[in-house]
């Protein structure tokens, strides 16, 4: 459940950094940038601050998260 949030909340934020660059102001392009080198990391890392923050909130359980395969 995690995962799916991640991911959905990953593209949402890299679309609405799309469209705000094209329609407000360019700079808007450093969000997507972020965004996708987050989830690159990530791959690697296994570390996901959003992950993190939503396993503080009681979001998903622990069964579904990171801490628990460890």
């Amino acid at each position: 459940m995690i995962n799916r949030i991640v991911h959905a909340v990953a593209g949402a934020l890299i679309l609405a950094s799309f469209a705000l660059a094209v329609f407000v102001d360019i700079n808007w392009m450093w969000l997507g940038i972020f965004v996708g080198a987050n989830l690159l990391q990530s791959a690697f890392t296994n570390f996901c601050p959003l992950e993190r923050i939503l396993i503080a909130f009681g979001v998903g359980g622990q069964k579904n998260s990171v801490e628990a395969a460890k």
